[in-house]
């Protein structure tokens, strides 16, 4: 293995898509692994030496407000995706956990839904694989609005497979193209979210900032961050935290409040 295929390696984690910070680990454990290789005398060099890692981006946490949210989804009524929305915006899944997600996987009596795929890249080729960690599987509770829009989504699913006929793909996906195939990440943001923020007249924002606003508003809300932190996937409560941080001065004024009703 030369430094290139390395690098290649990288880039195609990238696409699958990893983040640059998952990526910037498979680098560090990588490098260690050849550089005991070396001590050994199982290679002559460390070929990860030569391989620039991924540069760690940290997004800047940007929600929308309470109120920006309501008129976000209050805007996204009669869309065709307007459940997409309304699951993403109560419920914090990620993107790709959406549009992997399997009619299969929901209970809308039970108002769940079972998060065990995420999309994938192969190739370049979109695909559903599992979740990137075992805490991303998870079972996330809807909220009536959210059961009431994926059923009232099912409804209108039906009407299109009826429609489209022979020409429809059954995989049997919850959030899918007028055919029934998955939906490409890059589509959804520019022909969907994009144009449905503008109607909103909402400042730009990216669908992983549609998870951040469902967090901020949990933990605003004095929900436990360990629940919250389940309800997002997170590999640890460390995560939740350290993402949050902007929240918790918030709820430090709730707990000093609630300290002094104690004792009052």
């Amino acid at each position: 293995m030369g430094a290139a295929e390395v690098q290649r390696f990288y880039r195609d984690k990238l696409d699958a898509p990893l983040s640059s910070a998952t990526v910037h680990k498979l680098h560090v454990v990588l490098h260690k692994a050849l550089k005991q290789a070396v001590r050994w005398g199982l290679v002559q060099r460390n070929v990860a030496d030569d391989v620039d890692p991924p540069k760690v981006h940290k997004e800047e946490v940007r929600p929308l407000t309470n109120e920006q949210a309501r008129k976000l989804l209050e805007t996204a009524r009669s869309d065709r995706l307007e459940a997409l929305y309304v699951v993403a915006v109560q419920s914090g899944l990620r993107q790709g956990e959406l549009l992997a997600l399997r009619w299969e996987d929901v209970n809308l009596d039970a108002r769940t839904v079972q998060v065990c795929r995420t999309i994938t890249r192969d190739g370049g080729k979109l695909a559903i694989g599992p979740t990137k960690t075992s805490k991303g599987r998870r079972t996330v509770r809807l909220t009536q609005d959210a059961a009431e829009a994926l059923q009232s989504h099912l409804a209108r699913q039906l009407a299109e497979i009826d429609k489209a006929g022979d020409n429809w793909q059954e995989h049997g996906l919850v959030f899918c193209t007028g055919k029934g195939t998955l939906i490409n990440p890059t589509n959804l943001r520019r022909r969907s979210l994009a144009p449905l923020l503008k109607r909103a007249s909402l400042p730009t924002r990216t669908f992983q900032q549609l998870r951040h606003t469902a967090a901020t508003i949990l933990l605003l809300k004095n929900v436990n961050p360990k629940v919250v932190s389940e309800m997002l996937g997170h590999a640890t409560i460390a995560i939740t935290l350290d993402t949050y941080s902007h929240v918790l001065p918030n709820m430090q004024h709730s707990a000093v409040a609630a300290m002094e009703e104690a004792f009052s």
